[in-house]
C-alpha cells in the first residue's frame, strides 16, 4: 500500500511539473537528490560500520548477553505467550539491545527472525498472535540511549554539536515506549473483554 502512495505522490508531481512548465527544475532536483542521496549512504558507512563493530566487540564480551539478562524479567511479563528459552525470546532481546545503540540496520533482520519465530508459535496463522503486536509496538517504540544514524546524519550536515539530541532522544523515546506498552495492553484487555462477554452471552 505505502508503494502504492509513493507512486501516485510522484505521478501528481511530475504531471503538475508538466502542466506548469516546471518539468526542467524537477528533472535537475531528482537527479540533484540522487547524487546527494549516494554521497550521504557511502558517508554513512564508516560510521555504521565503527557501531557495528562495537556491537561485535560488545556481544564477543558478553556485554549484550549481561543487558539481555537484565530485561529478560520485564520481557518475560510483555511476553507470557513465550517460553523463557524459546528462540523467539533471546531475537525479540537481541533486537531490542541493538535498537538501544540506534542500531537499526542490525536490529532489522534480528526483528524478522523474531517474527518467524513467534508465527510458529502462533500455528503459521495469517493473524498476528498478541506476542507479535506487542513486539511491533515496542519495535517501533523502541528506547535509544544512542542515536547512531541521527548523529552520523547530523555531522554528515557538519552539525555544530551532532550528539545534542542524545538525551531529548532517550526521553522522546522512554515516552513513546512507555506510551506504546499502555496502548497495546489498552487493546489488548478491551478485546479480552469483549471475548469472555460474547463467551458469557453463549
Amino acid at each position: 500500500m505505502v508503494h502504492i502512495i509513493w507512486v501516485g505522490l510522484a505521478a501528481v508531481g511530475i504531471v503538475y511539473a508538466m502542466f506548469n512548465g516546471t518539468i526542467e527544475e524537477v528533472n535537475e532536483v531528482i537527479f540533484e537528490s540522487a547524487n546527494e542521496a549516494v554521497y550521504l549512504i557511502i558517508s554513512l558507512v564508516s560510521i555504521l560500520v565503527f557501531w557495528l563493530g562495537m556491537m561485535r566487540i560488545a556481544e564477543e564480551a558478553g556485554l549484550l548477553t549481561k543487558l539481555a539478562q537484565l530485561f529478560k524479567p520485564l520481557f518475560t511479563r510483555l511476553f507470557p505467550d513465550i517460553p523463557h528459552d524459546h528462540p523467539a525470546m533471546g531475537y525479540i532481546l537481541s533486537n531490542f539491545s541493538a535498537n538501544i545503540f540506534g542500531l537499526g540496520n542490525a536490529a532489522t533482520p534480528l526483528g524478522i527472525k523474531a517474527m518467524k519465530e513467534m508465527k510458529k508459535l502462533n500455528g503459521d496463522k495469517d493473524e498476528a498472535s498478541r506476542s507479535m503486536i506487542t513486539f511491533l509496538a515496542l519495535n517501533t517504540s523502541s528506547v535509544t540511549l544512542i542515536p547512531t544514524t541521527i548523529i552520523a546524519i547530523r555531522m554528515q550536515y557538519d552539525s555544530i554539536a551532532p550528539t545534542e539530541i542524545v538525551i531529548s532522544t532517550i526521553f522522546a523515546t522512554f515516552i513513546s515506549t512507555i506510551g506504546a506498552i499502555l496502548i497495546d495492553r489498552y487493546f489488548y484487555y478491551r478485546r479480552q473483554g469483549r471475548l469472555d462477554y460474547d463467551h458469557s452471552i453463549k
